[in-house]
């Protein structure tokens, strides 16, 4: 395994390529972290996305007017600025203020920034899938909908066992395609030091001026995440299509 390593980097070199970096366990092993790290970022704001999503759009179609504009004007403000102001905004500004706050009380601020990006991230895109549900809902049928109050469903029956499933169902590709933005927002990380795949090359081109290669490990391991996800979504597309439902 060593030999065919030291064989490929040595190939690579003639092409202008160094990757002698993976040789060094001193450099290699926080480059192999920045890639777990990058993957817990990216699972965890899948996860969180989703839930912010799904509150935001209860909220959204929640008779409480107050509780559905604020939920609208939330889903505004965060679809019209960028990510990495409200990245700033959260780490720079917001957790500064907490720090200052528990240091009054002699305490630790125990939000890290993995917990920023993880936060601002799920909030940012949970609007976009908020958006996403919404006009999936505004793509029900009328007559799914009478029948299912015909039989006598109420409301939240309504909802979770017949409306959002087959929102859902609507809304899937605008779904994944925010999923396979939020892998790409994930690189974001790197703004405010989280040891990412990002941050740690970075780190490792400082040093040893071979950017071309590692970016093209960034672009790869990004491209791979994004295929994968791509290719989730379309099976589950395939797993969730129901024969003749809207023709």
């Amino acid at each position: 395994m060593a030999a065919s390593l030291h064989a490929l980097i040595d190939a690579t070199a003639h092409a202008g390529l160094d990757f002698r970096f993976l040789l060094d366990a001193y450099e290699r092993v926080p480059f192999l972290q920045g890639i777990v790290v990058s993957i817990g970022i990216v699972v965890s704001t899948m996860c969180g996305s989703a839930l912010a999503g799904l509150l935001l759009l209860l909220a959204l179609r929640g008779r409480n007017r107050w509780s559905a504009g604020a939920a609208r004007a939330f889903v505004e403000l965060t679809r019209n600025t960028p990510t990495l102001v409200q990245l700033y905004c959260a780490f720079l500004v917001l957790n500064m203020l907490i720090t200052q706050w528990l240091r009054e009380s002699h305490l630790d601020n125990p939000f890290k920034p993995f917990f920023w990006v993880v936060l601002v991230l799920s909030l940012h895109k949970g609007a976009f899938h908020a958006e996403a549900l919404r006009a999936g809902f505004d793509a029900l049928p009328a007559q799914t909908l009478e029948g299912a109050a015909a039989l006598g469903f109420d409301r939240a029956t309504r909802f979770w066992r017949i409306e959002l499933p087959l929102a859902f169902r609507t809304a899937l590709p605008a779904l994944v395609n925010n999923f396979v933005e939020l892998v790409k927002a994930s690189a974001l990380a790197s703004a405010i030091a989280v040891g990412d795949i990002t941050y740690q090359s970075i780190m490792i081109w400082t040093q040893r001026d071979n950017v071309l290669a590692l970016m093209i490990l960034i672009l790869a391991f990004f491209g791979l995440l994004t295929w994968l996800v791509s290719l989730a979504g379309r099976w589950l597309e395939r797993r969730l299509w129901i024969p003749g439902y809207g023709a």
